[in-house]
């Protein structure tokens, strides 16, 4: 499913109370503009029994103490399985997802810091990552472009 698509299938899907479709469709440059840096439109992502995606704590090598959490976004279904250790836990999927949905769910994931991308099968040395905080001040500059071209009448000329 190509990006705009997968924009629509989120609005399509929003609760319908007048408020969140249009939130959607306001923030949607802004994800956009940040998929279009990764070589895919879907990712597979791990996740347990419930359907929550599979945190992994990353200590800085530098400094152990500091840590960060992670969501891992793999190319295909088999990188999952290769890389991540599913293996050993058969509760665990890897459910396919579009990047759209990742970006839009990332914003909401408070406990995560980051999700990294990996854009090439078969190996986990390059990863795009992507932190939710560049995710968030990404799409408040977007918002703050839309309500200030908002803001100019209609009329104006």
């Amino acid at each position: 499913m190509d990006l705009q698509a997968q924009i629509q299938f989120l609005i399509d899907n929003a609760p319908q109370d007048g408020i969140t479709p249009q939130l959607v469709a306001a923030i949607a440059p802004a994800l956009i503009q940040i998929a279009q840096k990764l070589r895919r439109t879907q990712y597979y992502i791990l996740q347990n029994p419930s359907g929550d995606w599979v945190l992994t704590t990353l200590n800085l090598k530098s400094n152990p103490q500091l840590q960060k959490q992670v969501i891992y976004a793999y190319p295909t279904l088999q990188d999952v399985s290769t890389t991540s250790g599913v293996g050993f836990d058969p509760q665990m999927i890897a459910a396919p997802i579009g990047v759209i949905e990742i970006l839009f769910q990332i914003v909401a994931l408070q406990p995560v810091d980051s999700i990294i991308f990996f854009d090439t099968p078969g190996t986990t040395a390059n990863g795009v990552e992507i932190p939710r905080s560049q995710v968030n001040s990404i799409i408040e500059s977007s918002l703050q472009q839309n309500s200030r071209r908002s803001d100019v009448p209609p009329d104006i000329a």
